[in-house]
């Protein structure tokens, strides 16, 4: 019988800190992510289904996720995923993962991976954004690097788990603008469709991440922090197809497509990375990175 690895037991078995390593192993071990399938999409009646196939030596597989932009209303889950992980050898079928679990998981531990080499000890983090992702991200930094303090941001309120003491903040109080300005790490994980924050509170020491959106025409950071920051992404192709943040910024002059370092290289220490200004991290999601921890899921 197929094995299941429930969402519980992706979350029991794999730390996100472990997540990290084998993201952080696999780039340096030379995986390629331009190398990969691009993501495709169906429309469907009611919204959309993701395909993101990919393969490594050892296994096939294919996240199948769906995106119901409805679903909140009825109380439901916008996204909902399965993913199915296959002998690379025979393609014989290995396993059914959680798919929505395997995504809040490596997300994160993509983000973390990337800004990994300039992350400093014990950082205040922003956060903007109170669903699966913007809490995901906290335990993932909280597994690498515990922060100071956690600041949330968010129009409606927090609706995941966040560690205790985390400060929770209305988007456009006052007191947003006062935790950006000491901000060491901010995270942007909304659905949002305009820029989140005026980019020019941030200090020149901050990081930056951001993950809501894998659509051209939509934004979480503004063009200034994308003219002014180092600016790191997964895949420079993919980017130049599905960041909007990235995409819109090229298409002012605040950006060149020449300047978006591909985080493998990041990773591997084979680009420089200029120093006195914000580090972006744009990533979009790629099929890559689901395969990378679910074999990691396996074998821990």
């Amino acid at each position: 019988m197929i094995p299941y690895l429930s969402a519980d037991e992706v979350f029991a078995r794999l730390r996100p800190a472990d997540a990290v390593a084998a993201v952080l192993s696999a780039l340096r071990d030379g995986l390629d992510p331009a190398a990969g399938v691009p993501r495709s999409a169906v429309p469907l009646a009611h919204g959309d289904l993701l395909l993101m196939p990919a393969e490594s030596a050892r296994h096939a597989g294919v996240k199948l996720a769906t995106v119901a932009p409805d679903n909140p209303s009825r109380g439901l889950p916008r996204i909902a995923a399965l993913y199915a992980l296959f002998d690379a050898e025979t393609l014989q079928p290995k396993a059914v993962i959680d798919g929505t679990a395997l995504t809040t998981l490596r997300t994160p531990a993509v983000s973390v991976a990337a800004v990994h080499p300039f992350l400093p000890g014990a950082p205040r983090v922003v956060v903007f954004g109170g669903g699966p992702q913007a809490a995901g991200h906290v335990a993932t930094l909280a597994d690498v690097v515990e922060p100071a303090s956690v600041t949330v941001v968010t129009r409606g309120g927090v609706a995941h788990a966040f560690p205790p003491g985390t400060i929770s903040l209305r988007a456009g109080s006052p007191e947003v603008g006062d935790a950006l300005r000491a901000a060491d790490v901010v995270v942007c994980a909304t659905t949002a469709r305009t820029p989140l924050f005026d980019s020019a509170l941030l200090p020149d020491s901050a990081i930056v991440v951001a993950v809501g959106s894998h659509e051209p025409d939509a934004r979480e950071v503004d063009a200034a922090l994308c003219a002014r920051a180092t600016v790191i992404v997964e895949d420079r192709a993919t980017a130049l197809r599905e960041c909007g943040d990235l995409v819109m910024a090229i298409a002012e002059g605040a950006l060149t497509p020449e300047r978006l370092l591909p985080m493998a290289d990041v990773v591997r220490g084979a680009v420089p990375v200029p120093s006195g200004r914000p580090v972006l991290f744009k990533g979009s999601g790629m099929s890559w990175q689901d395969l990378v921890v679910a074999e990691a899921l396996l074998t821990h």
